[in-house]
């Protein structure tokens, strides 16, 4: 049989380009919005409930499409945001680190997990008031106001009583007390919501908008996740994902009244981005039970004495040695993939190391599988290998999975009304909202999409 063919993607990492500092900025508040699971049609498409994002984009500047990351998923994808590196760079490379001995459940939550610099540090080192929602990765981090993302892995523990802990000193309580009202997630029968319900959303929404009117931050980032939840059920499409979008327009317009109402709307952007798009699933392969198969682990949790292990995200499954550079236990796992009937390997393709290093994945492993559309994949070491999917899901490979592109729409002070960037990736999304705030910011892989700003330099 023929051995599978490597992915040879086209993608370009640049070297780190500054963002150079202006005397007098366009804005005095940046709040950046995310919406996890946006796609360009939500504001392109007006068959979808978002009035206001889609009078932002035609009043504002707006992307077609915004290629994200590999893998696809919400934490690597949000930390390129912040700092304009790929994940090769910025060291969050998965939604949940890669544990040599068994997976926790812990995910990328510390701040200190990021290696590169953030726009919070650059706006704290300016002078400037920072603020944050829910954001990943911002455990501990150098924020003013800071609610992060974070749960609990012991159930005696809550999710709520994890964000009260993490939460700048106080926070929390103030928040409920003056925003939200008690914030309460288990009765006498268990769990009443989960972390992805679209509960969580409109709270969100309210503490941003205390802290909008109370400590009048210089930059605001917020996590909305109502579309991503929907999209994981239902697909791209169907009442669900469409109630979803309703919902976080509704919460978008909500952000937009509050600063009028304030006085301080001609000093205002608004920068709405996301994190990747969905792709509908009807396949999920589970790779490490080819790897059990060929005696390179054990089927179970710890994996035994595992000599090599798929690590999967969505669409995407990445390849981990036990011992780096064991080229042995690295051909035998070639050798496996390459004796899988043609109507599996039509499945995937193996993205290879050169690939993986431009555009910049971890680069601890030697090459990744990634599926092509419909197929995404398990962790499962039992059972079949090929298995039947359903709903929606992301991680996969940006270049080759259209549906999986995110967008960005900018609306306010110091953006050119009627601007349309026709493709740019996520890691530009830092340098438009550096120039935007005026201040000094080194640009590790990202550009400045100078043509969607009022003043271009």
């Amino acid at each position: 049989m023929r051995p599978l063919a490597a992915v040879v993607l086209a993608i370009v990492v640049v070297l780190p380009s500054p963002v150079p500092a202006q005397d007098v900025a366009p804005a005095d508040h940046v709040i950046l919005i995310s919406i996890d699971g946006l796609r360009p049609d939500f504001y392109l498409d007006r068959h979808w409930p978002a009035p206001v994002l889609q009078r932002m984009a035609q009043q504002g500047a707006h992307a077609r499409t915004v290629r994200g990351v590999f893998p696809s998923v919400t934490y690597p994808s949000h930390t390129t945001i912040v700092t304009g590196a790929l994940p090769a760079r910025h060291g969050i490379f998965y939604n949940t680190p890669f544990e040599a001995d068994s997976q926790t459940g812990r995910w990328y939550w510390d701040y200190d997990a990021i290696r590169a610099r953030t726009l919070w540090l650059a706006a704290r080192d300016a002078g400037m008031t920072t603020a944050s929602i829910f954001w990943p990765v911002t455990v501990g981090a150098p924020i003013d106001h800071n609610v992060p993302e974070v749960w609990s892995l012991d159930s005696d523990v809550t999710m709520v009583d994890m964000i009260r802990a993490a939460s700048t000193e106080g926070l929390l309580d103030e928040l409920e007390r003056e925003a939200t009202g008690r914030l309460v997630m288990y009765d006498s029968t268990g769990p009443i919501v989960g972390f992805d319900s679209s509960w969580w959303d409109p709270r969100r929404v309210a503490m941003a908008e205390y802290l909008i009117a109370t400590a009048r931050p210089n930059l605001m980032t917020i996590h909305l996740i109502a579309t991503d939840a929907a999209q994981h059920g239902v697909g791209r499409s169907g009442a669900r994902a469409r109630e979803a979008v309703a919902g976080v327009d509704r919460a978008i317009g909500r952000l937009v009244e509050t600063v009028e109402r304030l006085g301080i709307l001609d000093r205002v952007t608004f920068v709405v981005t996301g994190d990747h798009g969905f792709v509908d699933v009807d396949t999920r392969i589970a790779p490490n039970v080819w790897l059990a198969e060929a005696g390179l682990l054990e089927a179970g949790r710890d994996h035994g004495d595992w000599r090599a292990r798929f690590h999967t995200a969505g669409g995407s499954a990445f390849l981990h040695l036990r011992e780096t550079g064991d080229g042995e236990t690295l051909g035998s796992v070639r050798r496996k993939l390459n004796e899988l009937p043609p109507g599996i390997t039509k499945l995937f393709q193996i993205v290879e190391r050169d690939a993986l290093d431009r555009i910049g994945a971890d680069p601890r492993v030697p090459f990744a599988l990634a599926g092509t559309q419909g197929v995404a994949f398990s962790s499962s070491t039992r059972g079949p290998a090929v298995r039947p999917g359903s709903g929606g899901s992301h991680g996969f490979l940006p270049d080759f999975h259209p549906d999986i592109a995110t967008g960005l729409v900018m609306w306010g002070a110091g953006v050119r009304e009627g601007a349309v960037i026709a493709s740019m990736g996520l890691e530009d999304v830092a340098p438009l909202v550096a120039s935007l705030l005026g201040i000094a910011f080194e640009v590790p892989d990202g550009i400045l999409r100078a043509g969607a700003l009022e003043r271009s330099r």
